[in-house]
């Protein structure tokens, strides 16, 4: 169980500053003044001082007093980069965080070891408060009745053994698994959450991921200058037919790796199903790199599982062919996490509700999937695009969650 739990452990070295010290160094350097992001550092900086100041208290009676935070707000408000800035002030031990999916999969996947095992949501709990204080969730975001239905009675039995939780997240804890399936389950994990964190909204709407864009970076990617691994950019793109992959993928290894094998029209084994790869390098290290067709990855029976794997496993990335998605909206009934609703025949059975859903929805929920798990694991993308990115999704029943995935595709394409 152990090394389960710290598979996806962020460590970093405790930088010995508070976060509100770090927060006010940049502010004029790298970040725009923003009130609404100054009150969160407030509330950040009050959370660190209560967990690190000592106390006569056990560490389970010291942590079950405190309230955790639940951070909500738009796309790109910098929600992320404030718990991460957080989190990295904390001291190196007890401490763990994960995007919200992979939390999840790592729960599911104790779940099944612990199978035939009397309470083992309790024995999970207890295990992982045996590993970390805090926790630190980003994108909470619930859509699937698997975890729906799990969360109460892991949250309860995680705030009993003293865990604060920390959680970014687009909408506040009241509108989480809105519309859901029994969702009158559910509301015990809502009123876990509303007990023991503090909701603090990040008002406005500027996306300072977009506002620091050099425009310029959006529709270009400059063949003489791809293959430096040592830019500070983790997004390269560029219209199809203006790309020549191949050479990419040959320059990239032969300046990593010379002379490196590597696998060509073939498949991978990723959660125990293949997977077609245009080309991909053997060896799993820091330079493996791996090249997929845009509908292979995401326009067929993939899940979250398959692209926390592909993240774990290759540091370079490329995707071709990505056409554009959403367009003609359709009535269809609402499907489910990222493998449902790839018919209208199939999408029946997931439900009883509908909703506007345009053709390319379902390859478009799997793609920012994907980039979700690529953005949180710091892995370098590069994709081959039928459309500029700023035309990427054309509108459907996506069009929330897509706003996040151009802000993260904006903010990895940005020089830093």
């Amino acid at each position: 169980m152990a090394n389960t739990m710290l598979l996806n452990q962020k460590i970093t070295k405790n930088t010995n500053i508070s976060p509100l010290a770090i927060y006010q160094a940049q502010v004029g350097v790298n970040l725009v003044v923003d009130p609404a992001q100054q009150q969160a550092v407030f509330a950040l900086e009050d959370l660190f001082h209560q967990l690190t100041s000592p106390t006569k208290n056990s560490c389970q009676q010291q942590y079950s007093q405190i309230k955790g935070l639940y951070l909500w707000g738009d796309v790109g408000r910098g929600k992320t980069f404030l718990m991460d800035l957080f989190f990295d002030c904390l001291p190196t031990e007890g401490k763990l965080r994960l995007h919200f999916h992979r939390f999840m999969a790592m729960i599911h996947q104790a779940l099944r070891e612990h199978s035939g095992k009397r309470d083992p949501l309790t024995v999970i709990a207890k295990n992982l408060a045996k590993e970390c204080k805090v926790l630190c969730f980003d994108e909470f975001f619930v859509s699937d009745i698997g975890d729906a239905m799990i969360l109460a009675g892991l949250f309860e039995c995680l705030f009993k053994q003293g865990v604060v939780l920390v959680a970014t997240s687009n909408i506040p804890i009241e509108r989480l698994y809105e519309n859901g399936l029994a969702r009158h389950r559910f509301l015990p994990c809502i009123q876990l959450l509303q007990t023991h964190t503090q909701m603090l909204h990040l008002a406005g709407n500027q996306d300072h991921r977009i506002h620091t864009l050099n425009a310029s970076m959006n529709n270009k990617m400059h063949t003489d200058s791809i293959a430096d691994i040592s830019a500070s950019t983790s997004l390269n793109i560029g219209l199809s037919g203006t790309l020549n992959f191949e050479q990419i993928f040959d320059n990239i290894v032969n300046k990593l790796t010379p002379n490196a094998p590597y696998l060509s029209n073939t498949s991978l084994t990723i959660c125990n199903r293949e997977i077609p790869v245009i080309r991909a390098t053997l060896a799993h290290t820091d330079n493996s790199i791996a090249w997929f067709d845009f509908h292979a990855l995401c326009d067929g029976p993939r899940s979250q599982l398959d692209y926390i794997e592909i993240a774990s496993r290759f540091k370079i990335v490329m995707v071709s062919g990505v056409p554009k998605l959403g367009g003609e909206v359709k009535g269809w009934i609402r499907a489910r996490g990222t493998e449902d609703g790839t018919g209208e025949n199939q999408a029946a059975a997931t439900g009883e509700r509908k909703l506007s859903y345009a053709v390319n929805d379902d390859p478009a929920r799997r793609f920012i999937s994907l980039i979700d798990e690529l953005y949180d694991q710091h892995v370098r993308l590069y994709l081959s695009c039928d459309v500029p990115l700023n035309e990427l999704y054309q509108g459907g029943a996506l069009s929330f969650e897509f706003r996040r995935t151009y802000s993260r595709l904006i903010e990895m394409s940005r020089s830093t």
